[in-house]
């Protein structure tokens, strides 16, 4: 398979970032893109940059916190396309605090999105892709599962859960036939990273591009063999090894 027509995909987190990079490269190889983020005005610039380019993309505002929210978009999405071949999970936030700072509310906040989000996107997406034997879940780690720095204590809890529960999912999908990948992603040159440490040579740092252009290379393997886990990383970046 040398593009991806007819295939529907949600992606979380979409409106910016590597969620932006990979709708809009996922799009150009023909998905239908479906683009879940709580920050509409960016997601809609995104959606129309798509369907300008004869693209086909939409928009869903999508609240990971919320149970019945994603329920409900999961639900809506099969309603009107009648299928989910994918689902990439590559919404997250982060507090840069202490542990002695960080108050119990903003733990919470990360670990929804950063967690609970996937789990609740994969729980109501599985169902879907077992009934037709297929589909591809890819969940968007970090490095921050692998190892620890000061002041993100949250985020580490919650990529180290994410890639445990990763490994959990792929036991059980496979079942299915569905796929399940756990994409390692070191530091890219996005909002996420260069809005709060402004001080970070970009350089040092990946396109968001080359981290989707995986995504789709992950996508695009129909065979009977499944990439359970990547690691993509900078290649001038040294935090990491």
């Amino acid at each position: 398979m040398e593009n991806l027509n007819d295939k529907v995909i949600l992606i979380t987190g979409g409106a910016q970032g590597l969620g932006k990079a990979t709708s809009l490269i996922l799009a150009q190889a023909g998905a239908t893109v479906i683009i879940g983020d709580i920050q509409e005005e960016k997601a809609k610039v995104v959606v129309d940059e798509i369907n300008s380019s004869n693209g086909k993309a939409v928009f869903y505002k999508l609240d990971l916190s919320d149970e019945k929210n994603v329920e409900d978009i999961i639900g809506k999405i099969k309603s009107e396309y009648g299928r989910l071949d994918a689902l990439v999970n590559n919404a997250g936030i982060d507090f840069t605090k202490s542990i002695l700072e960080l108050s119990v509310s903003e733990w919470d906040s990360a670990m929804n999105v950063n967690l609970r989000g996937p789990f609740l996107t994969s729980k109501f997406a599985l169902p879907i892709m077992a009934e037709k034997k297929s589909g591809h879940i890819i969940n968007v780690i970090s490095t921050a599962s692998l190892r620890a720095w000061t002041e993100a204590s949250v985020y580490h809890a919650s990529k180290w859960g994410l890639r445990g529960f990763t490994q959990a999912l792929f036991t059980e999908a496979r079942k299915f036939n569905v796929k399940v990948t756990g994409l390692i992603a070191g530091g890219m040159r996005t909002p996420f990273l260069l809005d709060r440490f402004p001080d970070i040579p970009p350089q040092n740092l990946q396109d968001p591009e080359n981290v989707a252009q995986k995504i789709k290379y992950i996508l695009l393997d129909n065979s009977d063999t499944i990439v359970p886990e990547l690691l993509v990383l900078p290649l001038q970046e040294t935090s990491w090894p």
